[in-house]
């Protein structure tokens, strides 16, 4: 799966900044450092934007393409910011031969953003997994901590007025 970069302009705060320096202080000289930095600079942040992905190449002296590396690799890592309703939708064997393909087809006309996107008002954000273990609710996708099962794709839209 190919990791979209985020249209959404960064707005880190001086105060991120500062904690993401104090993590990058902690790790510094292990060798395997990158990974703990990452995970604390998502922590910090919600998600991996390329100017954080900057200040983790600059503190640990490595190049930045190894950081992107590192970040587009691992499927831990988000490129994109989490929309305040996350929304997942699972294209597990089960799910996608119960039609998971259209129910996120659906979702990316409604918001207007593809998978691994964020809505311009930071209100939804669509992301595709692998399994989240509900098979037998196929095709099942998730906002937040709801999740909804044997989804046709007419339900996408009454589900979605419920957080709009």
């Amino acid at each position: 799966m190919i990791k979209k970069i985020s249209k959404i302009p960064f707005k880190g705060t001086p105060e991120q900044e500062a904690e993401l320096k104090k993590v990058i202080e902690a790790n510094l000289g292990d060798p395997g450092a990158v990974m703990p930095v990452l995970q604390g600079a998502q922590d910090i942040y919600g998600y991996l934007p390329i100017e954080v992905q900057k200040i983790v190449a600059d503190g640990l002296g490595m190049p930045l393409e190894e950081v992107y590396g590192v970040a587009t690799f691992y499927s831990q890592f988000a490129l994109s910011p989490k929309g305040e309703y996350a929304i997942s939708v699972c294209l597990g064997t089960a799910c996608y031969v119960k039609g998971a393909a259209k129910i996120l087809e659906t979702l990316s006309e409604q918001l207007g953003i593809g998978a691994e996107e964020c809505t311009e008002d930071g209100k939804f954000s669509i992301s595709a997994c692998r399994c989240i273990g509900a098979c037998g609710l196929a095709p099942v996708m998730t906002i937040n901590d709801e999740v909804y099962g044997r989804l046709e794709t007419k339900d996408v839209e009454g589900i979605l007025k419920q957080y709009k």
